[in-house]
């Protein structure tokens, strides 16, 4: 697959709790990326944070938190990413999503 130099980050900020249809967000949100053809989604789960709330959520043995801060990254063409934009407008409740420009310097899959 190649993808322009000049693409988009789409990033996903959700909680790892955060359920459709009794299945975890994130991998609905990759699954559904991945029917869409993008290039690619990598989820990352974090170790500490808050939102809106402020509600901390940690992995510090007497703070165990159920909720751990899950971001979900994934680097496209704008056009291809804008196809999961409605998708994602319907299932995220609650949560932040951004886009920035990102230079693509590299793409390739070993054969």
């Amino acid at each position: 697959m190649k993808i322009p130099e000049n693409g988009s980050l789409l990033r996903i900020f959700i909680g790892e709790s955060d359920k459709i249809n009794g299945k975890p967000l994130y991998e609905q949100i990759v699954l559904k990326a991945r029917e869409l053809n993008l290039a690619g989604a990598t989820v990352l789960r974090g170790i500490m944070g808050f939102g809106l709330s402020s509600r901390l959520h940690s992995t510090k043995v007497l703070r165990l938190s159920e909720d751990l801060p899950i971001i979900v990254e994934i680097v496209d063409s704008e056009e291809n990413i804008s196809k999961l934009l409605p998708y994602l407008d319907e299932v995220v409740q609650e949560g932040l999503i951004t886009i920035e420009k990102a230079t693509i310097l590299k793409y390739r899959h070993k054969s």
